[in-house]
C-alpha cells in the first residue's frame, strides 16, 4: 500500500465559476468527509493527485493548512473527452480502521493447451481491509484451466488481513471454448443450395 503526501488548502468559493478558476490554476476541487465531521471543501494539486490516483485505493496523507489527515479516494470525476480531473471526493480514515474497497482482479499463468478464452466476469472484488494496509490488487492463477472451469470469489486467495465482502459464490473468472467461424466460401455455398 502506497501512501502519497499532498498539500491541500481549504476552499472558500463555490460554484461553477470558482471551480473553473481553480482548475485553470492547475488545481482540483474536492470534498473530504467522514467520521461524522462536517465536509471540508479543498483544492488539491492537479498533477500530483492525478499521479497518485494511478494506484488503486491509494492512501493520501493530506496537509490541510497545517492539519494532517489520512484519506482514500471515494469518487473521482474526470472530463469525458480530455480525461483531466474535474472533482474528487475523499473519505477520511484512521490507522487501524477497517474500510470496504474494490480490488482489481489480475490473472496469471497459462491455460491448458487448446483454444480457450478467459472471461473476467468480475473485474473487481469488494473486500474489507485496514485503511493503512489496503492491497493494490488480487491475483488469480488460471494455470492449466480449460473450458468449463470457473473460479468463484471464495476460491480467490486474499492478502493477509483482508476479508471478502463480495458474495462467496459469485463467479470471478470462467474459461470458455473458442468457437471457430465457418469459412466464408462454405457459408455462401450452403446459402446458394437452400
Amino acid at each position: 500500500m502506497s501512501e502519497v503526501k499532498l498539500a491541500a488548502s481549504v476552499r472558500t468559493q463555490f460554484g461553477k465559476g470558482a471551480a473553473r478558476s481553480v482548475r485553470r490554476d492547475g488545481l482540483v476541487p474536492g470534498v473530504i468527509y467522514g467520521h461524522g465531521s462536517e465536509p471540508v471543501h479543498v483544492t488539491l494539486p492537479g498533477h500530483e493527485l492525478l499521479l497518485a490516483l494511478r494506484t488503486p485505493n491509494v492512501l493520501l496523507s493530506l496537509d490541510i493548512d497545517g492539519k494532517h489527515e489520512l484519506a482514500i479516494p471515494k469518487a473521482v470525476q474526470r472530463d469525458a473527452i480530455k480525461g483531466f480531473l474535474v472533482h474528487v471526493d475523499l473519505l477520511l480514515v484512521k490507522k487501524g480502521e477497517k474500510v470496504t474497497v474494490e480490488l482489481p482482479v489480475e490473472t496469471e499463468g497459462d491455460l491448458a493447451p487448446g483454444s480457450f478464452l478467459v472471461e473476467n466476469v468480475l473485474n473487481t472484488l469488494s473486500v474489507e481491509a485496514e485503511a493503512t494496509h489496503i492491497p493494490t490488487s488480487v491475483t488469480v492463477s488460471i494455470a492449466g484451466l480449460e473450458a468449463g472451469n470457473s473460479i468463484h470469489a471464495k476460491d480467490v486467495k486474499l492478502p493477509a488481513g483482508t476479508t471478502l465482502v463480495t458474495d462467496a459464490e459469485a463467479v470471478v473468472i470462467q474459461i470458455l471454448a473458442a468457437q471457430a467461424e465457418e469459412p466464408a466460401a462454405e457459408a455462401e455455398a450452403e446459402g446458394a443450395e437452400a
